[in-house]
């Protein structure tokens, strides 16, 4: 499975609209943890991004993931860091 082919807007064994739902439900989650408040929008740019994040993260550290589960948790882990550093770059809102 290592030498599939993935396009630029999919997750692997997932699909393009599983990554969007992935994305939203990993915004949310991350949304949620962080104690922010966002829209749909944003969570799911969060979650796209944190999917990013997360799976080079788990690349770097040689660990595998497959399917909705896999990208899911690696998604949200993902977006919580991007949250997390966010709001500890900007400093707390008001």
């Amino acid at each position: 499975m290592e030498n599939e082919a993935h396009g630029l807007l999919s997750m692997p064994g997932v699909g393009f609209f599983g990554f969007l739902i992935i994305g939203i439900l990993a915004g949310w989650i991350a949304e949620k943890v962080t104690a922010s408040d966002h829209g749909l929008l944003t969570n799911l740019l969060v979650g796209i991004a944190g999917s990013f994040v997360g799976g080079t993260l788990a690349g770097l550290l040689n660990i595998h993931f497959y399917g909705w589960l896999g990208n899911f948790v690696v998604a949200a882990i993902g977006a919580i860091l991007i949250l997390w550093l966010w709001r500890s770059i900007r400093g707390p809102s008001v």
